[in-house]
């Protein structure tokens, strides 16, 4: 999951409304030695258009990430942008976030349009193989698609500090919160029984939490956020008020009991102080017939920018050898 006030956290061929979408060739996300072409542009999903970033073209399985929220953004995952040497990396605003429509309709925050709306992305850019990483509620998206819609042409798939398993999250969510100085619980428990959970006090104290095991660590700002905005109500009717209080859509879903359908290699990687806990991740991957788990020390929720360096190369040792095993 992703809080949305502290951190947010694609078509070369297709067609979008019978026409070619919109695209332009763009630098940036690596240094000046290492700038790789990338394109832009927006597909046509169920519900409105989605804005997209295509970054490389090595010969290697395309990478598709999914963001965080529910109604985060994707321009966090430039982080990403050195794995585009080897293949192509793309990423999406989910719609009703970011650079992507923003339609009124409250109807459309549903899980099931979203996996649609995955299904769309894929085919408008002609994603026939991919490896798929969902970060946060994007491992959520990821963990339903596969099982839900038994997809082919998934090489792998990365969770990347994910969310499986509502339930689960919020107990190891209240495991964390027990561990806050006492007057930091006093706070947050006279807060939600008499229903001021938008007070200062409150959110600073929701801020403690956030520090320990969403945000740990410095990171840098990445100047391609600079305006996009992220879309609270998604977030507050799927999810709910804190990372710690699930009351939206989301609050009863899970997919733990079903992470043996998916077949294919498995990479749960999260920080050593993540609220998606490594603990419950290992848990979940021994449920699974071919997944492994990377924890970055030190890092929180936010590994893949607290510990760039860590995460890319877990990453990248991960995709190396599954295609090294690809016939």
């Amino acid at each position: 999951m992703t809080r949305l006030r502290l951190i947010s956290c694609a078509v070369a061929l297709a067609a979008c409304t019978g026409d070619a979408p919109a695209s332009r060739d763009t630098t940036g996300g690596l240094s000046a030695a290492d700038t790789v072409p990338s394109q832009e542009g927006y597909v046509d999903v169920p519900g409105g258009k989605v804005w997209y970033r295509r970054i490389g073209d090595g010969p290697g399985v395309p990478l598709l990430a999914l963001h965080g929220g529910p109604g985060g953004t994707s321009c966090r995952f430039e982080v990403l942008a050195p794995l585009a040497r080897d293949r192509p990396v793309i990423f999406y605003d989910q719609l009703g976030s970011g650079r992507s429509d923003h339609p009124a309709d409250t109807s459309l925050w549903q899980l099931p349009r979203f996996v649609e709306e995955l299904a769309a992305v894929r085919r408008a850019l002609n994603l026939e193989r991919v490896h798929l990483l969902g970060h946060s509620w994007g491992g959520a998206l990821a963990a339903e698609y596969l099982v839900a819609a038994q997809p082919a042409g998934i090489v792998s798939v990365i969770f990347s500090s994910p969310l499986i398993s509502t339930p689960r999250w919020i107990a190891d969510a209240d495991s964390l919160r027990a561990l806050l100085p006492d007057s930091i619980q006093r706070v947050l428990d006279a807060n939600e029984a008499a229903g001021t959970i938008d007070s200062p006090a409150y959110q600073a104290a929701t801020d403690t939490f956030y520090g320990r095991h969403v945000r740990r660590l410095p990171v840098t700002d990445e100047p391609r956020c600079a305006g996009v905005a992220s879309n609270d109500t998604i977030y507050r009717q799927m999810w709910g008020p804190t990372e710690f209080r699930s009351t939206g859509s989301l609050r009863t879903w899970t997919r733990a009991a079903d992470l043996a359908a998916i077949t294919v290699p498995t990479l749960f990687i999260a920080g050593e102080f993540d609220e998606a806990r490594p603990t419950t991740l290992e848990e979940f991957r021994r449920t699974m017939r071919a997944a492994r788990l990377v924890t970055i020390p030190g890092a929180a929720h936010a590994a893949m920018r607290e510990k760039p360096a860590e995460y890319l190369a877990a990453l990248r040792s991960f995709l190396a050898d599954v295609e090294a095993k690809q016939p």
